[in-house]
């Protein structure tokens, strides 16, 4: 209903702040217009909560005072994704032109009412900083979704009305959800999917509104008429198409199939002749298509109107900033005058980051439920996080640069850059294998966001429970630059530190021992709180727990506290120096290695804690999802089960520091004897424990493998061990087929990608080891790096990514073999279904991903307990394998401490603070920060220093490439760059390590 002429609303009272009775909300930058002079004229303004508002303006005021009302009004920092649309005098739909007076465009204001509505669409809804603005965004596909605009399937409509169902009535229930479907209407045909559609709001118990606004805006940019608005035209044989326009370009479709896209980087002109709309494209002798491409729309003014609107998204998406009027000629007018008025994304992106705003609280008109959108003032670091769902997904980089985003096959037009992490979810629906994020291009104008892209994850800042939420491992935040301390020039600001060895391995143990503190964290807090409150976790299992790392928590604690003063001494930061020699950290680590000694008890207990934990996950279901809901928490940002292993690799660490110190000093040196004697006494823990140690780890990575496989029965069991795992293609008469393979003691498994929510692996079938024989085939078959494997049964031709791949798989088979031959067991039981049923699977040929499952998975992968960043789907999409040596290797090399990150278009570097392990960087803004910001794994990468074309003129500086995607990164020291060079090359360089062939079972 309308606001009355004589009461303006108070700003932000239907989607803003309550009301202010007399004290404004407004903050910086958010200020009303200032208006020329004249008569007020009153606007009525439809608000995509269906609320009418009605504005006062100047007769003469341009369309931007109207609008800068509006986004006043909404406390609405990011307005410049929106517009407003109206019917003119010809009954089109046009946008109103924010230079031009606004009652020169609105002929008849009285009997208009303007439309407030989405108009520019980001591929990333991660770009929307705010979250009042991803509601009103979540509000625009609620609308589109009414109206028929926006196509999809039933599954993915079914699954976006919960979300919105989820958001304005909270978690299921029954008879309310029933009532409410029957009184709303989200659909055109919503009767006919109302049981899928309450099948999927049982499955967001727990989901915030903000929550279901990113879920929403998550499965609705994967749609392919996600943001599109059809302009009908024809061909020169005049078949009939509709015209559109996207941030990658202008799209050409044929009913609601995309038949053509023409990205911004190979278009050279757009313009209209009278009722032809015509493309001019550059030249490229590869290319089918004419230079020129020309449309027929209904009229002049149709082409107008579209032209228009792919100006303003050609400059929104592509320029830097608001593009300069033309001047205006001498004596002949030729061309339109008109240009895109308003901030850039990148501008908006900037804007916000830089900008420091208070979190004005927002009303959902239509939710009933308590919403997070209440936010207590924070500072603008946080503007670029997002809701508390949004979790830390698995950074890949296989996708070309050229990327298919909603299914076409044109490279999308470069988003601004800026000097953060990034992630662009870009995902093929027709490609099952490239829905993965992306670190772009940094050598590509065209790449998804023309910048190195990394997942990231984001609090919400006004939620103070950041660990109660769940992580969703396939969706990320925007993770700018603006949290980070931005060093141009950091040289000049530096301290003068020690430049001794000893001084940085001292640092490396301060480094490492703050991420293992914050390891033991997770078990001694975080876990120990999570299952606390539930009656239905064991108490004997949680008292075992506690009883044994609590106290090696506490040791740990002051422990790190004296390394930190002895570090602060050696610095120079206190006055202790003075008094005494602490250039030394040998004598502390001699004294709190013979204090741990203590503790070898507990220690010992670790790995039964490991079994119990797990004995009481197989036997109550509750149990496992309680689990299962921890390791989705962002401080979780491993398995759960490798921060029980932590304190028994910590022992590994201490041992190679003391190796590292022994080696560098002099026989003669203070700290030498102090040293030499720590490190006898660490050795001696480490070999009293390494036996457990080996069979925890073989156990803990069984079950690691058991989450990511389907099909298989009793994968852990007594006498089995993991020796390799990752990509070859399996020759059948379909021709090469990529398939995962797993290696165990008794048998190999091979499987593919299968269709469930959390894209495990479906086995097609296995192969025991038991009297099988192996034997290259390249000149048989003619495939490259392919060999045959010979089974009792049947035989299987297998082709390696290239030959060090294919040299590690045969010599890893060959020593499994003798061990199956060593053993009682063949392994035939190892499969939960029979072969006919694998049979059936692998006749299945190629597996295509549906929209089911690319818009199922991203909403109900967090609810499965899945990781999305697991080393199994890192092998998949980068087609190389990892052993179980080279996971030994990992757990000795870890390394945290802070590096510094070049910036993609300049030549400043970032600060943060870096975690090494599990094949995988973690981000951090700094060493406190409870969870990582983003994470980038690194099998498949390379490890170099730059070369002199690129123009990196610092010392210390090493590269990460993986095909096109480059990120830089800067050490403080010889030393440090040493060993990050040194634990990076063993992720990123898989050696031909094998098991020992004698090893014996570890069960």
């Amino acid at each position: 209903m309308a606001e009355p002429a004589d009461r303006p609303s108070a700003a932000g009272q239907r989607l803003g702040a309550p009301e202010s009775f007399g004290v404004s909300t407004l903050e910086p930058g958010l200020r009303p217009p200032v208006q020329p002079p004249g008569r007020q004229v009153s606007i009525r303004v439809q608000m995509l909560d269906d609320s009418q508002e009605v504005f006062q303006i100047s007769q003469r005021a341009p369309g931007k005072v109207l609008f800068d009302l509006v986004c006043v009004h909404l406390n609405l920092t990011e307005g410049d994704y929106f517009g407003l649309e109206y019917q003119d005098h010809r009954k089109m739909t046009v946008w109103l032109d924010l230079l031009k007076p606004a009652l020169k465009q609105i002929r008849r204001p009285k009997n208009t009412i303007l439309r407030f509505v989405v108009k520019f669409f980001p591929p990333d809804h991660t770009q929307l900083l705010e979250e009042l603005t991803r509601y009103l965004f979540a509000l625009q596909i609620k609308r589109d979704l009414a109206c028929g605009h926006l196509i999809c399937n039933d599954t993915s409509a079914a699954l976006m009305v919960s979300h919105i169902i989820q958001s304005e009535i909270g978690d299921f229930d029954e008879t309310q959800s029933w009532q409410h479907l029957l009184h709303n209407k989200y659909l055109p045909d919503q009767d006919a999917i109302r049981d899928k559609i309450t099948d999927c709001h049982r499955k967001h118990v727990g989901q915030t509104p903000a929550e279901s606004d990113y879920q929403l805006l998550e499965i609705a940019r994967r749609l392919e008429m996600y943001g599109v608005r059809l302009h009908p035209a024809k061909d020169r044989e005049g078949t009939k198409l509709s015209l559109a326009v996207a941030h990658t370009g202008v799209l050409v479709l044929q009913g609601y199939t995309r038949i053509n896209a023409f990205n911004w980087s190979k278009i050279r002109k757009l313009s209209f002749k009278r009722k032809r709309f015509l493309i001019k494209l550059r030249s490229d002798p590869a290319s089918a298509h004419h230079d020129t491409l020309e449309f027929a729309m209904a009229s002049r003014d149709c082409c107008k109107v579209f032209w228009k609107i792919c100006v303003e998204y050609h400059a929104f998406f592509r320029l830097f900033e608001e593009p300069k009027p033309k001047p205006k000629p001498i004596l002949f007018t030729r061309g339109s005058s008109f240009r895109f008025s308003g901030r850039t994304q990148k501008q908006i992106i900037d804007y916000v980051k830089d900008s420091e705003f208070k979190k004005v609280p927002f009303e959902r008109k239509h939710s009933k439920v308590l919403s997070h959108g209440s936010m207590s003032p924070q500072s603008s670091s946080f503007r670029s996080q997002v809701p508390k769902e949004s979790a830390m997904p698995v950074l890949l980089a296989d996708q070309p640069d050229a990327a298919v985003v909603n299914g076409t096959d044109d490279a999308p037009a470069a988003a601004p850059p800026t000097n953060g992490f990034h992630d662009a979810v870009t995902s093929r629906q027709n490609h099952p294998d490239q829905h993965l994020l992306n670190p772009g291009s940094p050598g590509s104008e065209d790449s998804p966001l023309a910048g190195p892209h990394v997942v990231a994850n984001g609090q919400d800042p006004g939620d103070p429970s950041p660990e109660r939420q769940p992580l969703t491992p396939l969706t990320s935040p925007l993770l700018t630059e603006a949290g980070y301390v931005r060093n141009e020039d950091e040289d000049e600001a530096r301290r003068k530190f020690p430049t001794d060895k000893a001084y940085f391995i001292a640092k490396e143990l301060l480094t490492t021992e703050r991420t293992f503190l914050k390891d033991l964290q997770v078990v001694t807090q975080s876990f120990q709180s999570a299952v606390a409150k539930d009656e239905a976790f064991p108490d004997s299992v949680q008292n075992l727990i506690s009883a044994n790392y609590d106290p090696v928590f506490k040791f740990h604690q002051g422990f790190l506290k004296e390394t930190e003063q002895r570090l602060a001494q050696w610095e120079g930061r206190s006055n202790a120096h003075i008094k005494g020699d602490y250039q030394r950290v040998g004598d502390i680590l001699l004294k709190n290695i013979q204090g741990l000694r203590q503790l070898t008890v507990h220690l010992q207990k670790h790995s039964e804690c490991l079994v119990e934990l797990e004995r009481a996950c197989r036997s109550s279901r509750k149990v496992e999802g309680l689990c299962r809901d921890l390791e989705q928490q962002r401080v979780c940002y491993l398995p759960l089960n490798i921060f029980l292993l932590r304190p028994l690799h910590r022992l590994l660490h201490y041992k190679l520091i003391l190796e590292r110190l022994c080696k560098h000093y002099p026989p003669t040196h203070d700290d030498f004897r102090d040293s030499r004697a720590a490190l006898a006494d660490i050795s001696e823990m480490v070999l009293q424990l390494q036996g457990a140690m080996m069979k925890m780890e073989n156990f803990q990575k069984l079950l690691e493998l058991r989450k990511d496989l389907t099909g298989i029965d009793n994968l852990v069991s007594p006498g089995r061990e993991f020796i390799r795992l990752g990509c070859l293609s399996k020759l059948s008469g379909k021709g090469l087929q990529q398939r995962m393979f797993f290696l165990f003691s008794d048998s190999l498994v091979y499987t593919s990608r299968g269709l469930t929510p959390a894209n495990q692996f479906k086995v097609h079938g296995q192969l025991p080891l038991y009297g099988m024989t192996i034997r290259e085939s390249e000149d048989e078959w003619g495939v490259p790096h392919s060999f045959t494997l010979f089974g009792q049964r049947q035989s299987v031709v297998v082709a390696a990514s290239c030959a060090a791949e294919m040299e590690r798989w045969v010599e890893d088979i060959k020593m499994a073999i003798d061990l199956a031959e060593q053993g009682s067991g063949s392994g035939d039981d190892l499969l939960a279904t029979g072969p006919a049923d694998h049979k059936l699977s692998e006749d299945g040929g190629a597996e295509q991903e549906s929209e089911e499952e690319l818009c199922g998975s991203r909403s109900s992968l967090e609810r499965q307990g899945h990781r999305g960043n697991t080393t199994v789907h890192v092998c998949w999409h980068r087609n190389t394998s990892v052993s179980m040596v080279d996971f030994s290797v990992a757990v000795e090399n870890q390394l945290s401490g802070n590096l510094l990150r070049k910036f993609k278009n300049s030549n400043g570097w970032q600060k943060l603070w870096v975690v090494f392990t599990n094949f995988s960087l973690f981000f951090y803004k700094s060493h406190q920060d409870d969870y990582p910001l983003a994470s980038l794994p690194l099998l498949g990468y390379s490890v170099t220093v730059p070369s002199e074309s690129e123009n990196i003129h610092k010392d210390y500086v090493f590269k990460l490439h993986f095909k096109s995607h480059v990120y830089y990164f800067r050490s403080e020291s010889e030393y440090t760059f040493e060993r990050w060079m040194e634990v990076i090359r063993s992720a990123t360089c898989s050696a031909s390590r094998s098991l020992p062939a004698n090893r014996k079972d570890i069960y």
